[in-house]
């Protein structure tokens, strides 16, 4: 029997980077009958909810979890990242010499694994689960940097940004706003490097091919009470509310927002986390909680 085609993918630390390769992962295997290997990169141990994650996941989609190594959330995931580049390469050249793969898929924080794809001459790819304004925003980073004499939220007008709406540099991510800072220069760096990944002739450099819903673990659509209920509204009239999973809010600012919503009149659909006083990014390795929501919303 002949050998599925064989992908491997690679996603930034982090549930809120590991769940969305997935789904896309069951999408291909589901749509084109591939085998995909997903290599885990973890800042310590793999939390409860990264292991329930893994488990379900279905045969053909196996994962490989890279030695932990120790950094902090979020933005720092780059140190981790540097510091699994040597195990990354092991396991890939593995991969090579026993079903060798046809391409990499990386996301949107881990091109520098693109230079391991280029040693074996396998084809790569950047998976942008994001939002498109997000994406003209990275892709016009390196030009921005080098066209723009002040800090982003100093620029006194709107900035225009490919394929998207002009947007002031005052709301661009905090990372962003200091161009001295070590988070500033990574990001500008993976920006610089998603032309590296593989651009096929007389073809876009992008592919659009989104949007995408989350999947069971049979592969299939959840059918969600949220779901249902948003296709009984009316087209355009519901607010989105979500902060990803390393969104995560303290009391008072959760009751700031549902005050807003409510005074706003807008029919609306909010992704709540519990309240954490100590960390905004309280959720980010592990988006598994088990506290009742209305102990918490006002």
């Amino acid at each position: 029997m002949a050998e599925k085609p064989h992908i491997v993918m690679l996603p930034t630390p982090g549930m809120g980077h590991l769940i969305p390769l997935i789904g896309f992962a069951k999408d291909l295997v589901q749509s084109h009958d591939l085998a995909i290997t997903l290599i885990v990169l973890t800042i310590g141990p793999p939390t409860n909810a990264q292991k329930d994650l893994l488990h379900a996941l279905p045969g053909t989609i196996k994962p490989i979890l890279v030695p932990p190594v120790s950094s902090q959330p979020e933005m720092n995931a780059f140190v981790a990242i540097t510091r699994s580049m040597s195990s990354i390469r092991h396991v890939f050249k593995s991969l090579v010499d026993s079903n060798r793969p046809r391409e990499l898929v990386v996301d949107l924080l881990t091109t520098d694994v693109l230079d391991v794809a280029m040693e074996f001459n396998i084809p790569s790819y950047v998976y942008f689960p994001s939002s498109a304004l997000s994406l003209a925003l990275m892709f016009d980073l390196p030009t921005s940097d080098e066209t723009v004499s002040c800090e982003f939220k100093d620029l006194p007008e709107p900035m225009k940004l490919p394929g998207s709406v002009p947007v002031h540099g005052r709301d661009f991510p905090a990372e962003l706003q200091d161009g001295s800072k070590d988070e500033y220069k990574w990001l500008l760096n993976q920006a610089k490097r998603y032309r590296i990944a593989k651009e096929e002739p007389d073809k876009p450099a992008v592919y659009a091919i989104g949007p995408r819903l989350q999947t069971s673990s049979s592969g299939g659509i959840d059918e969600s009470e949220c779901g249902k209920w948003l296709d009984n509204q009316p087209s355009g009239s519901v607010l989105f509310v979500s902060f990803g999973s390393g969104g995560t809010l303290s009391l008072d600012q959760l009751n700031e927002l549902a005050l807003g919503l409510e005074m706003s009149e807008q029919r609306f659909l909010w992704v709540v986390r519990p309240p954490n006083e100590m960390s905004a990014m309280g959720s980010y390795y592990d988006s598994q909680n088990n506290k009742e929501p209305l102990s918490f919303l006002p």
